[in-house]
């Protein structure tokens, strides 16, 4: 389950009940900090917490602060700066070394677009989207206001306050082509205001071929970090939801049906069969498409004669395996158990959707937050690539 998931549910629940509740939400962050802008936290009137804003220093006095919100029916805006040692409102030590702002909110149940309903206007229609929050405006008589909100999706929809729509927009689609949340200086017809501009990106979606025992701590594991999954194996004995709860879907496809698939080039694809003809078929349906991976688990010699039969050249083979196709599959994490691989396999995953080379952080010198660089994910598939991408 997702962390979105999660506060939606509590946020149900205290709807539900009549509890009061406000919203938490960092809008800004300058220098190094555990959450990056857009984390949030749900807090009750009483003090229930559900969701983070950092690893555990911020939340006591943010509490506090959201309680005393609710009562006054007013947001704000509190500023942490943990550079300062002496500060006691975020405990002791020296903390994460940077600045974090926080905007605080009482949620009315009855608001169409109270900024827990935009977010499930997104969960329940995954596809790439930008929420603009306001967290600093003009404060002179003019008529935006904190909390405002604004959310466009990749489709067009704007839902939010009229007023920011507009300029607003723009600014929203311009981070959405660029695909990175920023801190935005907008000038709208509502007012100057100070906006997060907050990338929101559905979740990750993996399909898994074959429903042996050494797929279900991948499946667990995935599903753990919110991902969707799908699992796929002609063996109806194996092929259950009994035996993979976690997965969003558990489908029979008969190997001889493969080929007839139109898989999802969206979804990240790992081959874990063990069966050297539903690896073939998958493979003949998977790597003419844009998939940004496909992971093939067995020795490297299995992937060659694989290629092989697929009627590649030596230079096509070259170019797959260099670039979508991964086999060996995973990290190189030391793992021999189900659930070691999985874990390897995993963050191999992650990797690749970040557009990260996997090492060690206490070997890098960039922030750990730093934006990650374009991801593979674009590289041209089979049938788009030119003989100058098969050269040696």
């Amino acid at each position: 389950m997702t962390e979105l998931q999660r506060l939606l549910l509590a946020y149900d629940r205290h709807r539900a009940n009549a509890r009061p509740c406000a919203l938490a939400t960092v809008v800004e962050v300058l220098g190094s900090a555990y959450r990056r802008p857009g984390a949030r936290m749900l807090v009750t009137e009483d003090g229930e917490l559900t969701g983070a804003i950092s690893g555990g220093c911020l939340e006591g006095d943010a509490r506090q602060r959201a309680r005393r919100a609710i009562f006054q029916g007013e947001p704000a805006l509190v500023t942490y700066d943990t550079r300062d040692e002496d500060d006691p409102r975020h405990g002791l030590g020296p903390g994460c070394q940077g600045v974090v702002r926080i905007l605080l909110e009482p949620l009315e149940f009855n608001a169409p677009d109270n900024p827990m309903e935009l977010l499930r206007s997104f969960a329940q229609h995954p596809e790439p989207a930008v929420l603009a929050t306001v967290f600093e405006a003009d404060a002179n008589g003019l008529r935006a206001a904190v909390g405002q909100r604004l959310l466009l999706s990749a489709g067009g929809v704007v839902r939010g306050t009229p007023l920011l729509a507009a300029p607003l927009a723009q600014a929203a689609q311009a981070t959405l082509t660029q695909g990175q949340s920023r801190v935005l200086d907008v000038a709208t017809d509502a007012g100057p205001v100070r906006a997060l501009l907050e990338i929101l990106t559905p979740p990750l979606r993996l399909v898994v071929y074959g429903a042996g025992n050494d797929a279900q701590p991948l499946v667990r594991l995935a599903a753990s970090l919110g991902w969707q999954v799908s699992v796929v194996d002609g063996r109806p004995n194996l092929a259950t939801a009994a035996r993979f709860p976690e997965a969003t879907q558990v489908r029979i496809v008969p190997v001889r049906e493969l080929e007839t698939q139109q898989p999802d080039a969206a979804a990240y694809h790992v081959l874990l069969s063990h069966n050297y003809a539903y690896d073939l078929a998958a493979l003949q349906t998977l790597l003419p498409t844009a998939a940004p991976y496909v992971g093939l688990l067995g020795p490297r010699a299995k992937a060659g004669r694989l290629l092989e039969e697929l009627e590649l050249s030596e230079a096509e083979r070259r170019h797959v395996l260099g670039h979508r196709l991964h086999s060996p599959i995973g990290l190189s994490l030391g793992g021999e158990t189900p659930e070691e691989i999985a874990l390897a396999i995993v963050a191999e995953i992650q990797a690749v959707k970040n557009g990260r080379q996997p090492q060690h952080l206490r070997d890098t010198s960039a922030s750990i937050h730093a934006d990650s660089p374009k991801s593979p994910a674009s590289a041209p598939t089979l049938e788009a690539a030119t003989p100058a991408d098969f050269s040696a």
